[in-house]
C-alpha cells in the first residue's frame, strides 16, 4: 500500500498535477463561454482528454529536461532526476496519456479540437522546452501552446474558431508574460544553474525586465475587457476585470520600483488568482 501511494505521488509530480488542473479549467471556461447550449457529455470528455494531453506535455517536458532538473534545487527531487522512475517507464506513461487524450479529442469531441491538442503538445514539447536554454523568446513560443486551452474549449463546443475563441486565446496569451516572468524572477538563481534564459532581459532581475512586466500587465487589461465589448458577458464581469486588472498592474509597478523578489512573489501569486477570477466572472455573468 505504501509503494502504491508513493508511486501515485511520483506520477502526480511527473505530470505536474496542479498545473494541469489550472490548464483544464481554462478549457472548461472556453467551453462554457461559447454561444451554444452546453453539451455536458462533450464537456466531460473535453475535461478528461484535455487533462491527459496536458499531463503528457508536462511529462515529456520532464523527460527532456531530466538532467537539467537534477541541477536545480526546486526540481532535483522529481521522479526522473531522483531515479524513482525509469526513463522507459516515463516514456510509456507520457505516450499513453498523450495518445489516449488525443484520440478522445479527435473521435469524441471533434477533429479541430484534436488538431489543437496535437499542436499544443508538439509545440510545448518540441519548441518551447529546448528553446528555454537558448533565448528569452522561449517565453513567447511557450505562450502560444499555453494559450490554446480556452480556444480548445470554445472549438470543442462550437466546432469552429470564432472571434470569441480568439479573444479568450488572446487573454491567456497576454497573461502568460507577467505570470511567467514573475515566476522566473523568483526562481532566476535556480534557473541559471540549468542555463535557462527566461527573464526578458539578459541582465536578469533589472529595470529592463521589470519594465516589460509592466507593459504586458498594462496590455492585459484592455484585452481582458474584449469579451464585454463583443457581448460575450456583462457589466458585472467588466467591473471584476477592471478591479483585478488594476490590482495586478499595481503589483507589476511595485516590482518595477523595488526589483525585490518579495514583490515578484506577490505578483506571481496574484497571477494565479487573476486568470481564474476573470474567467469565472465572465462565465457567471454570461449565465
Amino acid at each position: 500500500m505504501e509503494f502504491l501511494s508513493s508511486k501515485l505521488k511520483d506520477y502526480a509530480q511527473f505530470v505536474k498535477l496542479r498545473l494541469a488542473s489550472i490548464v483544464v479549467f481554462s478549457a472548461f471556461a472556453g467551453f462554457m463561454l461559447a454561444p451554444v447550449e452546453v453539451d455536458w457529455n462533450k464537456l466531460w470528455i473535453l475535461i478528461v482528454s484535455g487533462f491527459l494531453v496536458t499531463c503528457a506535455s508536462n511529462g515529456f517536458n520532464q523527460i527532456i529536461e531530466r538532467d537539467l532538473d537534477a541541477l536545480m534545487k526546486r526540481t532535483a527531487k522529481r521522479p526522473l532526476p531522483d531515479n524513482r522512475m525509469s526513463l522507459l517507464e516515463s516514456y510509456i506513461f507520457a505516450t499513453l496519456l498523450g495518445v489516449v487524450g488525443l484520440v478522445l479529442l479527435f473521435v469524441f469531441v471533434n477533429p479541430l479540437s484534436g488538431l489543437l491538442g496535437l499542436l499544443a503538445l508538439a509545440s510545448y514539447t518540441l519548441a518551447y522546452t529546448p528553446l528555454k536554454r537558448i533565448t528569452p523568446f522561449a517565453v513567447l513560443v511557450g505562450a502560444l501552446p499555453g494559450a490554446i486551452p480556452p480556444l480548445l474549449g470554445w472549438v470543442a463546443a462550437t466546432n469552429s474558431i470564432g472571434i470569441g475563441g480568439l479573444i479568450l486565446f488572446a487573454i491567456q496569451f497576454m497573461w502568460q508574460f507577467p505570470h511567467f516572468w514573475a515566476i522566473a524572477w523568483v526562481l532566476d538563481d535556480d534557473y541559471r544553474k540549468a542555463g535557462f534564459k527566461l527573464l526578458p532581459s539578459l541582465g536578469g532581475r533589472n529595470k529592463a525586465s521589470a519594465f516589460q512586466v509592466v507593459v504586458y500587465s498594462i496590455g492585459l487589461l484592455p484585452i481582458s475587457l474584449l469579451p464585454i465589448v463583443f457581448k460575450m458577458s456583462g457589466s458585472i464581469a467588466a467591473v471584476v476585470i477592471i478591479i483585478s486588472g488594476v490590482w495586478f498592474l499595481m503589483l507589476a509597478i511595485r516590482l518595477y520600483r523595488t526589483l525585490e523578489i518579495k514583490a515578484s512573489r506577490r505578483l506571481m501569486l496574484a497571477s494565479f488568482v487573476y486568470l481564474p477570477v476573470v474567467q469565472i466572472a465572465l462565465i457567471l455573468d454570461k449565465l
